[in-house]
């Protein structure tokens, strides 16, 4: 073990050490305010492509246009990915509350026989009761610093209703006594997409996850396993985080069946690419299709990918000329 010594350094410095190492500045103020907005440290992934050594210099002709360009690549790239992400979410989180509510009534979540393991059942009533506590507990909070405020009583009250409208988990709290948590509708509503996976893995019926997975064209061992590869992608846009060259922890489940159309450079060839962005991108194009058939989804996707031409595309897993594969095109 090391000890850490590095300094900190300003922007200024940071701009000098890139030099150092060989990379061209050729407008250096727009460089450096590129830097004051987006941190040294979180360009550093963008310019391992660029170089050479351990020493971390920079291919000969390396540019900091380079950089910026592949940044703002993988920003825009989130963009969409997480546009799609939400799609899909909501219709997911629909499906399953419009099947289950339907087949086992508004509360069906709370009955252990709907479920496989009993612990993990226990982890989502914990985590809706506990949403129910905290909403409640910031309820009578904001209610305290109401009727400290110089107003008269109808008005105090007004406000009150107010802000118990604005959480559906605090007016059911407030509102209804039996059963103590809020219905399926909205219970789906308030997990977060990880917690969703692990419903939808847990539900005890095989004829509950197929009738789900079909209502969004697939097969429920693929919905299971693609619900997961979301809640893992999510994650990553939602903190800004590198996906343009990402290898994924996991390997989303290939649809076998010729129902599900996919691409055919994913049907053959090298495993490396089912665990990068050659992946994600037709796995959120399926369900684009099936929950926003409208939307000009695919198009923006392929416009980005022309718009930056230098993309290095097998970092990302995509074959050349990856538009041009049927599914693409369909």
């Amino acid at each position: 073990m090391m000890t850490f010594n590095k300094p900190a350094i300003t922007p200024e410095q940071q701009l000098s050490l890139l030099e150092e190492r060989g990379l061209l500045i050729i407008d250096r103020p727009r460089a450096l305010a590129f830097l004051q907005s987006v941190s040294f440290f979180r360009l550093t992934p963008y310019m391992r492509p660029f170089q050479k050594n351990t020493q971390h210099n920079f291919i000969d002709g390396t540019g900091f246009r380079q950089l910026a360009d592949l940044y703002d690549f993988d920003r825009r790239l989130r963009l969409l990915v997480i546009d799609a992400i939400e799609r899909a979410e909501v219709a997911i989180r629909g499906h399953i509350s419009n099947h289950m509510g339907t087949n086992y009534g508004s509360h069906w979540y709370l009955e252990p026989l709907y479920f496989k393991n009993k612990a993990q059942h226990d982890r989502l009533l914990e985590e809706i009761k506990r949403k129910q506590d905290n909403e409640l507990r910031d309820y009578h909070r904001e209610c305290s610093r109401i009727e400290k405020l110089n107003t008269d009583s109808a008005r105090k009250a007004q406000l009150k209703q107010k802000r118990q409208q604005e959480s559906y988990a605090r007016h059911y709290a407030l509102t209804y006594q039996t059963p103590e948590l809020m219905p399926n509708w909205a219970m789906v509503e308030e997990i977060t997409l990880g917690t969703l996976s692990h419903l939808y893995k847990n539900l005890s019926k095989d004829s509950d996850k197929k009738a789900i997975a079909r209502g969004l064209g697939l097969e429920a061992p693929i919905l299971e396993s693609w619900l997961h590869t979301l809640t893992i992608v999510r994650n990553i846009c939602a903190h800004h985080s590198r996906l343009w060259n990402r290898e994924l922890g996991i390997k989303p489940a290939t649809p076998k069946s010729k129902r599900i159309v996919w691409p055919n450079y994913l049907q053959k060839g090298n495993a490396a690419l089912h665990t990068r962005a050659a992946v994600i991108l037709p796995i959120l194009q399926h369900f684009m299709k099936h929950c926003a058939p409208h939307a000009s989804w695919k198009q923006r996707l392929i416009e980005l990918f022309s718009e930056f031409p230098n993309i290095h595309l097998p970092a990302m897993g995509l074959p050349e000329h990856w538009q041009q594969d049927s599914f693409w095109q369909n």
